[in-house]
């Protein structure tokens, strides 16, 4: 892991916007996207209509969650 910031643009209810995130949270973000048939603009999105605190944050703890989960889901089958 680099940890190395990466700034992206995507577009959010219609208006472009960036977001820096260390590198590994973008690709974490585009797994997730695939795997539940999304773009990446649409999962942001949908991450961004939820959330109360700031973006970036919003998008971290999206993939902390989701790693949660899979985790969890494993250990119980």
């Amino acid at each position: 892991m680099s940890g190395d910031i990466r700034k992206r643009s995507v577009v959010i209810a219609g208006h472009a916007t960036s977001i820096s995130l260390e590198a590994e949270f973008w690709d974490a973000l585009k797994v997730i996207a695939e795997t539940r048939g999304l773009s990446l603009n649409a999962l942001v999105a949908a991450i961004d209509s939820e959330r109360t605190g700031n973006l970036s944050s919003a998008l971290r703890l999206h993939v902390l969650k989701d790693l949660r989960a899979k985790v969890e889901a494993r250990d119980a089958g």
